[in-house]
Order: C-alpha cells, then sequence, then structure tokens
C-alpha cells in the first residue's frame, strides 16, 4: 500500500512540474542573467551556457549541456526540468 502511495506521490509531482514546464527558461535564447535566474546555475556557469551556444550554435536539446564545462549529468538532472530549447524565455 505504502508503494502504491509513493507511486501516485511521484505521478502527480511528474504532472505538477509538466504544468510549469511553461515557465522554462529556452537555453537558446536566454542571456546569462536570465539563466542565473534559475536555480543551480550561477554566474560562470551561465556565461559558459552563453559561450558554448555562440561557439556552436543552438542547443538540440537540453541534454547537450552536458557538453558545456562544469555541467555534468547530476547537475542536468536537477535543472533539466526548468530548461527548454524552444518558446520564449519568461520573465
Amino acid at each position: 500500500m505504502r508503494y502504491m502511495i509513493w507511486v501516485f506521490a511521484l505521478a502527480l509531482c511528474m504532472a505538477i512540474g509538466s504544468a510549469w514546464a511553461g515557465d522554462a527558461v529556452n537555453i537558446n535564447t536566454a542571456s546569462a542573467s536570465e539563466l542565473q535566474k534559475v536555480h543551480g546555475i550561477g554566474e560562470k556557469t551561465a556565461e559558459l551556457i552563453v559561450a558554448y551556444r555562440n561557439d556552436h550554435g543552438p542547443f538540440k536539446s537540453v541534454d547537450d549541456l552536458e557538453h558545456v564545462k562544469g555541467i555534468g549529468k547530476k547537475t542536468l538532472e536537477k535543472i533539466g526540468g526548468e530548461l527548454t530549447t524552444g518558446g520564449e524565455t519568461k520573465d
């Protein structure tokens, strides 16, 4: 029974997270200061993301951030839900 409650709670959290995806920051258009609004992205990382984008072109997916120095799988798991490669960045 506890397992079923846990699964339901996890599914609910995922659904709520999807609803908030409309407020995601677009890593292909966001400035360094806009990227810093994402919990887990500091000034240096934001600047590295913008520099990588300028050098290599737009990101095809959020997973491409793993190519940016300082962003590994664990970091991407934490911040990935707040990022997108399409749409406009919300203020």
